[in-house]
Parts: structure tokens; C-alpha cells; sequence
């Protein structure tokens, strides 16, 4: 025992992060390789299971009773465990652009196992996403404290928050009955817009969950809160959502094409959402040089994937 704290002081000393913060990063780092592999193996599912049934692209749900897409949703579910813990951990600023490793892993991997090309601006991308990550880890704020549930509430009903998701769910509400029944099939941000905008609201509540399961099992019952429940119906909503256009983003456009759009997309606005919700000390100039760094991603994987439009 005594080993491990010096090793972790040593850790601590070295590179100027806090245990908490060690430990979610070695989760955040694990959970992309399960996240990673979780889209091949996802998209091998629904492939099989569009050849026998409705496409999920299509509003089918024939993937349900694919055991393949089940082995993926599984090996999602674990990365997304550790992910849930990282956030328990770490301030989610830090454990979010972490994701940028799962890019790399279904990147290769699509290209290996489920032949999709993947050309320079494909390259290019994931390269971006691992400078501008690991950036973003370097300079990472310190997490502010929390001491319950309750507090996490208090900054999540505060008015720059509240207008924030408000904002985000008439931006989701519109993209899901205006557009994309109409052009879901064609433009690759309908669906991936959905899934990032809903889902920086699932890793506000992710983020307070953890923070509530954290203080319970340290001694402190978050459980009585009716706070702590609130936010795991929040969780379970948005969760529900991403997977179901997720899954039409993925039997409809390439894997290699999805992973960095929606990491890119997601990374930014969960950024935003953070800095809106949670207040860390950091500085203008430096939020618009991260945010900066995640639009050129968007860019650079955006025209990846007209180029591959062009190509097939």
C-alpha cells in the first residue's frame, strides 16, 4: 500500500495531475479501446442483420435479435462503464477528448475488417484528434469540488445552463421531426448532430451521477436525493436516443466517416457544456484556441467525407 502512494506521488509530481485525475484518465483510456472495437463489431451486426430484415438506416430494428450487434452493444456497455467511472474521477473537460484514441482504433479496424477505404483526409483527422486531445489533457483546469448531489444541481438549474439546454433540445427536437426524415440518408450531420447534441447533455448527467454513486460509496447516500434520480432518467433518455440514430448513422454512412465526425462534434459541444455548467478557471483565449482546434476536425473530417462521396 505504501509502494503505491509513492508511485502515486511520483505520478502525481511528475506530470502535475491529482490521483482523481490519473485514475480517470487510465479509465477514459480503457474505455476507448472497448468504444473503439464497439463500432466494428456494431457495424458487422447491422450489415448481417440489414441482409435478413429492415435496415436500421431505414427505421428498421431487425439488429435487436442480431447477436453480433449484441456482442457490440455489450463491449460498448463496458467501455461505457469505465467511461462513467472516469467521470467520477476527472472533470469531464479531460475524460471527453480522451475519446480521440476509440477514432484511431475504429478507423483502422474498418479499414482491416470492414474494408472502407480510408483516404488522407480520413488520416489527417485522426491526427487532429490526437494533438488537439492531448492538448486539451495537457492544459486540463483543475475540477472543481463537489460536495452532493444537490450542488451539481444548483449549477445544473442556474439560467446560462438552462438556456444552453433548452437551446440543445430545440436543436435536437427539430433535427429529429424536420429533417431527418427527409435527409437523414443523405447528409451524415442530421443523425450525428442528434447524437451530439443530446449527448452533451447525457455527460452533464453522466458527470452527476458519478459524482452522487462516488459520495454514496464513500459514506455520504446521494440516493435519497430525488435529485440523483432526476439525473438518471436524464441519462437513460439521452443514452436511448444516441444509440437509436447512432445505429442509422452507422448502417447508412462509413464507420471511418461517423467515428470522427461524431467524436469531433461531441467533444465540442460537451466542452461547451462543461465550461457553461461547471465554470472552471480557464480562460477565453484559451477555450477559443480548444474549440478552435475541434471545428478545424470538423472541417478536416467533413471533407473526408465528401471525398469518399466522390470516390464511391
Amino acid at each position: 500500500m505504501r509502494g503505491a502512494q509513492l508511485v502515486g506521488r511520483w505520478v502525481e509530481s511528475y506530470t502535475g495531475m491529482s490521483a482523481d485525475n490519473i485514475k480517470g484518465l487510465l479509465l477514459a483510456l480503457s474505455s476507448s479501446l472497448f468504444i473503439g472495437a464497439s463500432f466494428i463489431v456494431k457495424k458487422k451486426g447491422l450489415k448481417k442483420a440489414g441482409a435478413a430484415g429492415v435496415r436500421a438506416g431505414v427505421g428498421g430494428y431487425s439488429y435487436l435479435l442480431e447477436p453480433l450487434w449484441w456482442a457490440g452493444m455489450i463491449t460498448m456497455i463496458f467501455g461505457e462503464i469505465a467511461n462513467f467511472a472516469a467521470y467520477a474521477f476527472a472533470p469531464a473537460i479531460l475524460v471527453t477528448p480522451l475519446g480521440a484514441l476509440s477514432i484511431i482504433i475504429s478507423a483502422v479496424l474498418a479499414h482491416i475488417m470492414l474494408r472502407e477505404k480510408l483516404h488522407i483526409f480520413g488520416i489527417l483527422g485522426c491526427i487532429l484528434c490526437v494533438v488537439g486531445s492531448t492538448t486539451i489533457v495537457l492544459h486540463a483546469p483543475p475540477e472543481r469540488q463537489i460536495e452532493s448531489v444537490a450542488e451539481v444541481w444548483d449549477l445544473a438549474t442556474e439560467p446560462a445552463f438552462l438556456l444552453y439546454a433548452g437551446i440543445v433540445l430545440a436543436a435536437a427536437f427539430v433535427l429529429i421531426f424536420r429533417f431527418a426524415p427527409q435527409y437523414g440518408q443523405t447528409y451524415i450531420m442530421v443523425y450525428i448532430g442528434i447524437c451530439s447534441l443530446v449527448g452533451s447533455l447525457s455527460v452533464m448527467s453522466v458527470k452527476a451521477l458519478g459524482i452522487a454513486l462516488k459520495l454514496t460509496f464513500s459514506g455520504m447516500n446521494q440516493l435519497v436525493y430525488p435529485q440523483t434520480w432526476v439525473f438518471s432518467f436524464v441519462v437513460v433518455s439521452c443514452i436511448v436516443t444516441q444509440m437509436n440514430y447512432l445505429n442509422k448513422a452507422l448502417d447508412t454512412f462509413n464507420t471511418a466517416v461517423v467515428s470522427p465526425i461524431y467524436y469531433t462534434m461531441f467533444t465540442s459541444l460537451t466542452i461547451l457544456a462543461s465550461v457553461i455548467m461547471f465554470k472552471p478557471e480557464i480562460s477565453i483565449s484559451t477555450l477559443d484556441s480548444r474549440l478552435y482546434f475541434e471545428w478545424v476536425k470538423c472541417w478536416i473530417t467533413s471533407r473526408h467525407f465528401l471525398h469518399c462521396a466522390l470516390m464511391e
